[in-house]
C-alpha cells in the first residue's frame, strides 16, 4: 500500500493498530490515518491475505433456493413496487430505485460471495445478472445469473450497472480499483460503492474497537470526503450518499470491547429484542446525520 493517502494523496498521517477480532485471532496490523481527509489504509496487506477469508467467512454461507411460491411473492412485490403501489421493500429496492435500474440492464456485482443480492434480483425479474468473487468455492451458471470466481482485474466486457457491496474495502489498492470499474461501465453507466466510512460516531470515539475496522481484510476505509475525491479523480460524478449503517456497529464493537468474536457470537443470546430495537433506532438517528458507520456512494461515469 502507498505510504501517501489513497484517497487524497496527503502524506500527512498518523498510525494505529488493528487487531484481527472477527476470528479471534489476536493479529496485529499497523494503519495509517489521514491527517487531512480522514481516510484509513493498511500500512502493508499481508502475503497470505486468502487465509483471512477461510469457508466459514459469512459471505461465503450457501444461497438456498426459494421456493416456487417464494419467488412469485417477490416478483410480484417488485412489480407494486415499481408501479408505485408499495413504497416499501427489502434494503436492495432503495438500489434499485437509486440506480433507475432496468429489468434488461447489464448488472455485475463484484465481490458477490454467494451472490445474495443477485439472487434476489433474479427472483425480481431482472435478467442480466452477474457475479465476480475470486474467493468463492464454486460458480453458478442459469439463466440469466451467472457467479463466477473471477478478480476484477480479470474481468471482460462492459455493464450498464457495477455494484460493490462490502467489497471495495478489501481491494488491494482503490486508485486502480477504480480505473478498472470505469473501463467496465459503459459511458453513463452507474456504480454503487457500499462500504464503511470514518465519519461514523463509532469510529470516532471507539477506534481500534469498531466492528468494521475488520483488521486485516479492510484494507482501505475512505471518509466521504475521501470518497468524493476518488471518484472525480477517475471522472465519476458522485450524484448521492446514503447512509445505512445498522445496529452491528453498536452489539459488534461491544462485543469486541469484551474481546470476544464473531464466529462464536450468538446474537441472540446476547442482545434482548429491545437492545436490539434500541440499536436500530440509534443507527437510524446517526444516518439521519450522516454520522453512521457505513454509507452507499452512488456514481456516474
Amino acid at each position: 500500500m502507498p505510504s501517501s493517502c489513497p484517497a487524497c494523496l496527503s502524506d500527512q498521517k498518523t498510525s494505529l493498530i488493528g487487531t484481527e477480532r472477527m476470528y479471534g485471532w489476536g493479529e496485529q496490523f499497523e494503519y495509517f490515518e489521514c491527517k487531512d481527509c480522514k481516510s484509513l489504509w493498511i500500512a502493508e496487506i499481508p502475503e497470505d491475505l486468502g487465509r483471512y477469508y477461510p469457508q466459514d467467512y459469512y459471505a461465503f454461507e450457501e444461497v438456498r433456493e426459494d421456493s416456487v411460491f417464494k419467488k412469485f411473492f417477490k416478483r410480484l412485490r417488485y412489480q407494486l413496487f415499481k408501479k408505485g403501489w408499495i413504497q416499501k421493500g427489502p434494503e436492495y429496492f432503495d438500489w434499485i430505485k437509486n440506480l433507475e435500474l432496468q429489468e434488461e440492464d447489464r448488472i455485475a456485482d463484484i465481490g458477490c460471495g454467494a451472490g445474495v443480492a443477485l439472487h434476489q434480483l433474479a427472483y425480481s425479474g431482472f435478467k442480466n445478472l452477474q457475479g465476480f468473487d475470486p474467493y468463492i468455492r464454486q460458480e453458478t451458471r442459469r439463466p440469466g445469473l451467472s457467479i463466477s470466481k473471477k478478480s476484477l482485474e480479470q474481468l471482460e466486457g462492459t455493464f450498464d450497472v457495477v455494484m460493490l457491496h462490502h467489497s471495495f474495502e478489501h481491494l488491494p489498492d482503490p486508485n486502480i480499483a477504480l480505473k478498472q470499474l470505469v473501463r467496465l461501465l459503459n459511458r453513463g453507466g452507474k456504480l454503487l460503492i457500499r462500504l464503511p466510512v470514518t465519519d461514523g460516531l463509532v469510529w470516532q470515539t471507539e477506534r481500534e474497537f469498531w466492528f468494521q475496522l475488520d483488521a486485516p481484510r479492510h484494507l482501505f476505509i475512505p471518509s466521504l470526503r475521501g470518497m468524493e475525491i476518488l471518484g472525480n479523480r477517475h471522472g465519476l460524478q458522485l450524484e448521492k450518499v446514503v447512509f445505512d449503517s445498522t445496529a452491528s456497529q453498536f452489539w459488534g464493537t461491544e462485543l469486541y470491547k469484551r474481546n470476544g468474536n464473531f464466529i462464536t457470537f450468538d446474537l441472540s443470546r446476547n442482545c434482548s429484542t429491545q437492545d436490539l430495537k434500541s440499536f436500530e433506532k440509534k443507527a437510524k438517528i446517526l444516518n439521519d446525520m450522516n454520522k453512521g458507520d457505513q454509507a452507499g456512494f452512488y456514481f456516474k461515469l
